[in-house]
């Protein structure tokens, strides 16, 4: 007992250290638990055994993660995607799955072996490309799109490969039986489950939930998707084809969502456990003794799928910048790639050394994707024909429709709040041009006469061509924190003195972001709670005076640009209307300036009725700066006061 809890603790610790550091250098959580399989296993510290028991908890991880692509299993969105889906996906994966096939025969290998190796190395890492598209803003993209689609076909290819690959084990003589009945069987299991399953899920988990019982409806829930993985397991099939058929049957009702949410954490333990045991199963010195052989898998793994995926995205259409995109993001292999692998071991398809081989590439393929995805555009820049062209008439287009503007703002997102804030433009009389990676958005913006243009906001050549030295304002609409710091750093080099305004979900990142020079941060939560506050006091009686003063109150705590608004506690309703007449203008000093080198007391822009609202110095941001601090070459001043009072204290700060 003793010693099991010591297990336990050394895969804890082992476990916790390495995530912390994968958390820290901003890698795929996932490469953390194979590495501490790989130091903590059999073959290197051997901390912990490679035993049936340890690898047969660790498939379990795999049950719970098919149930969550079940759950996500959307027909709407299948027949939505389709070309892409079932076009090129399905060509990736018949492809690839050809060319590894010939390879292996070419090296000796059985052919079935080969197909086996085919079905393993056609996956790519959903994960890690997911997760790298989101932080580059690049899942609207052209290249974004087609690689969640070939990822969502891969996913669906892992079902039919399950069954095959135990299938191809089986004696030569008996193997056309063998797979004829394993395809059989799946059809009938899939049939029976799917036509009555359907019948009786939505009744009994309305039964389960008007008991009003969450302990219950967890406990429903691993019933379900246990309970139909055992009984494909008992056909002869695969536990995850069990738990992806859950899944699906769910993903029918109303209780999706919540399923959801409570099964993730079942999921993530259980699949960090999955990845520790494909990490023991690495042998670190049968590696290095064959490492020749490791780099000529890892070079012919990611040169091959690279090829070949651009060479079809270029069939089906895209232009080669998208399509050598796409190619280099699905170029590595994925978490199904080891299920498969563990599927192709036990039916002893594959040799140790090849299995070894293989692995070692896989893992190490999954390293270099970030770096490729990382640095797919300067390569396709390099390589494609038409891509510098395709750059030049997208700046083109860009610059023509923002070439009129002039003190304009620049909307960098047109989703909803993006669109909320154009028709708010739009009725004070101001012009604004809006940035937007939605192809289909763009569209159907431009249909409706508005000034819409297809760019990523956080390129520096794409603010340029919107206008950026020209603009007024520059607004950050969507919720990207590291696109948005990338076109904060932009505008700091580019147009220091341009307010640029953010949102972001919560207060998060809210220091994070005026550090790097946003002029003021919205979070949507606090905004909710502020309004939820109110309606809460008008409808619990509170004079409507008084809710607005507290509202007033709250804003001109949160943002600098509003703290000036509020005059005193007794302000009615009408002083408020007559301040709000007053607007923001953002001076920044340049040498030769008459106030270089003065102090605010000494400039008296009072007398004027001009304000300093804020002062920003070396992207430091300080509201209510001193009377007496003395100004600088390159002080961003953020004055407040009436139009013609800001134009007179704008001329005595350049001419004194």
């Amino acid at each position: 007992m003793d010693n099991s809890l010591q297990l336990v603790l050394i895969l804890l610790a082992a476990a916790v250290m390495v995530v912390v550091l994968c958390r820290v250098l901003r890698l795929p959580v996932m490469l953390g638990y194979l590495t501490v399989g790989i130091l903590i296993g059999p073959h290197a510290l051997g901390w912990i055994p490679d035993t049936p028991q340890a690898r047969h908890l660790g498939e379990f991880g795999v049950v719970f993660l098919m149930f969550s692509i079940g759950l996500e299993f959307s027909l709407s969105k299948l027949k939505a995607m389709r070309r892409i889906v079932f076009g090129l996906g399905g060509a990736q994966v018949g492809v690839t799955l050809v060319c590894v096939g010939l390879c292996a025969l070419a090296f000796g290998l059985d052919w079935r072996a080969g197909v086996a190796l085919g079905g393993v190395l056609a996956m790519s890492s959903t994960a890690i490309v997911s997760k790298m598209l989101v932080e580059r803003a690049e899942l609207n993209m052209p290249h974004g799109q087609q690689i969640m689609g070939v990822l969502l076909f891969q996913d669906l290819a892992v079902v039919p490969l399950l069954i095959v690959i135990p299938a191809l084990a089986s004696p030569e003589g008996n193997l056309s039986t063998m797979l004829g009945l394993a395809l059989l069987k799946a059809g009938v299991v899939l049939l029976a489950l799917l036509v009555f399953g359907q019948r009786l899920m939505r009744p009994w988990f309305h039964l389960v939930a008007r008991q009003n019982s969450s302990e219950l409806f967890m406990i429903n829930v691993l019933f379900i998707t246990l309970g139909l993985a055992y009984l494909t397991d008992l056909a002869g099939l695969s536990l995850a084809l069990g738990a992806f058929v859950a899944g699906i049957l769910i993903a029918e009702t109303e209780y999706r969502y919540q399923v959801e949410e409570d099964i993730k954490p079942f999921r993530d333990v259980l699949m960090g456990l999955f990845f520790v045991t494909i990490g023991m199963m690495l042998n670190l010195e049968l590696m290095f003794a064959s490492f020749g052989w490791v780099l000529l898998a890892l070079l012919g793994l990611l040169l091959l799928k690279a090829v070949v995926v651009a060479a079809l995205a270029r069939a089906f259409g895209t232009d080669w910048g998208a399509a050598i995109r796409t190619g280099l993001g699905l170029a590595q292999a994925g978490e199904f790639g080891f299920v498969l692998l563990s599927v192709a071991g036990e039916g002893h398809l594959l040799s140790g050394q090849v299995s070894q081989v293989i692995l070692a590439a896989m893992l190490l393929s999954m390293l270099a994707a970030p770096f490729l995805i990382q640095h797919a555009e300067a390569v396709a820049r390099r390589i494609s024909p038409d891509e510098w062209m395709f750059r030049a008439m997208q700046m083109h287009q860009i610059a023509v429709r923002s070439m009129a503007a002039n003190e304009h703002v620049i909307i960098c997102g047109y989703g909803r709040s993006g669109q909320t804030l154009g028709k708010f433009l739009t009725r004070e009389g101001m012009r604004f041009i809006a940035l937007d990676l939605d192809s289909s958005r763009v569209r159907s913006a431009v249909a409706a006469g508005e000034e819409v243009v297809y760019g990523d906001a956080g390129k520096r050549e794409v603010l340029l061509a919107a206008g950026l030295m020209r603009a007024k304002t520059l607004v950050v609409s969507y919720n990207d924190k590291h696109s948005a710091l990338r076109i904060l750093r932009h505008v700091r080099e580019l147009r220091p003195d341009l307010p640029v305004v953010v949102r972001t979900p919560d207060d998060t990142h809210v220091e994070a972001l005026k550090q790097a020079g946003a002029a003021e941060v919205v979070a949507e939560v606090l905004e909710g709670s502020v309004m939820l506050a109110s309606q809460t006091l008008i409808m619990s009686g509170v004079p409507i005076n008084r809710v607005m003063r507290r509202l007033r109150e709250n804003r001109a705590r949160r943002y600098s640009a509003m703290g000036s608004y509020f005059q005193s506690p007794e302000a009615e309703m009408d002083e408020l209307a007559e301040s709000l007449q007053a607007r923001l203008q953002s001076v920044m000093l340049d040498e030769g300036d008459a106030a270089v080198g003065k102090t605010l007391v000494s400039l008296d822009l009072e007398t004027l009725g001009v304000e300093v609202n804020s002062l920003r110095r070396h992207n430091v941001s300080g509201e209510k700066p001193s009377s007496d601090l003395v100004l600088m070459i390159g002080d961003v001043l953020v004055l407040l006061g009436q139009p013609l009072a800001l134009a007179e204290a704008e001329a005595r700060l350049r001419e004194g």
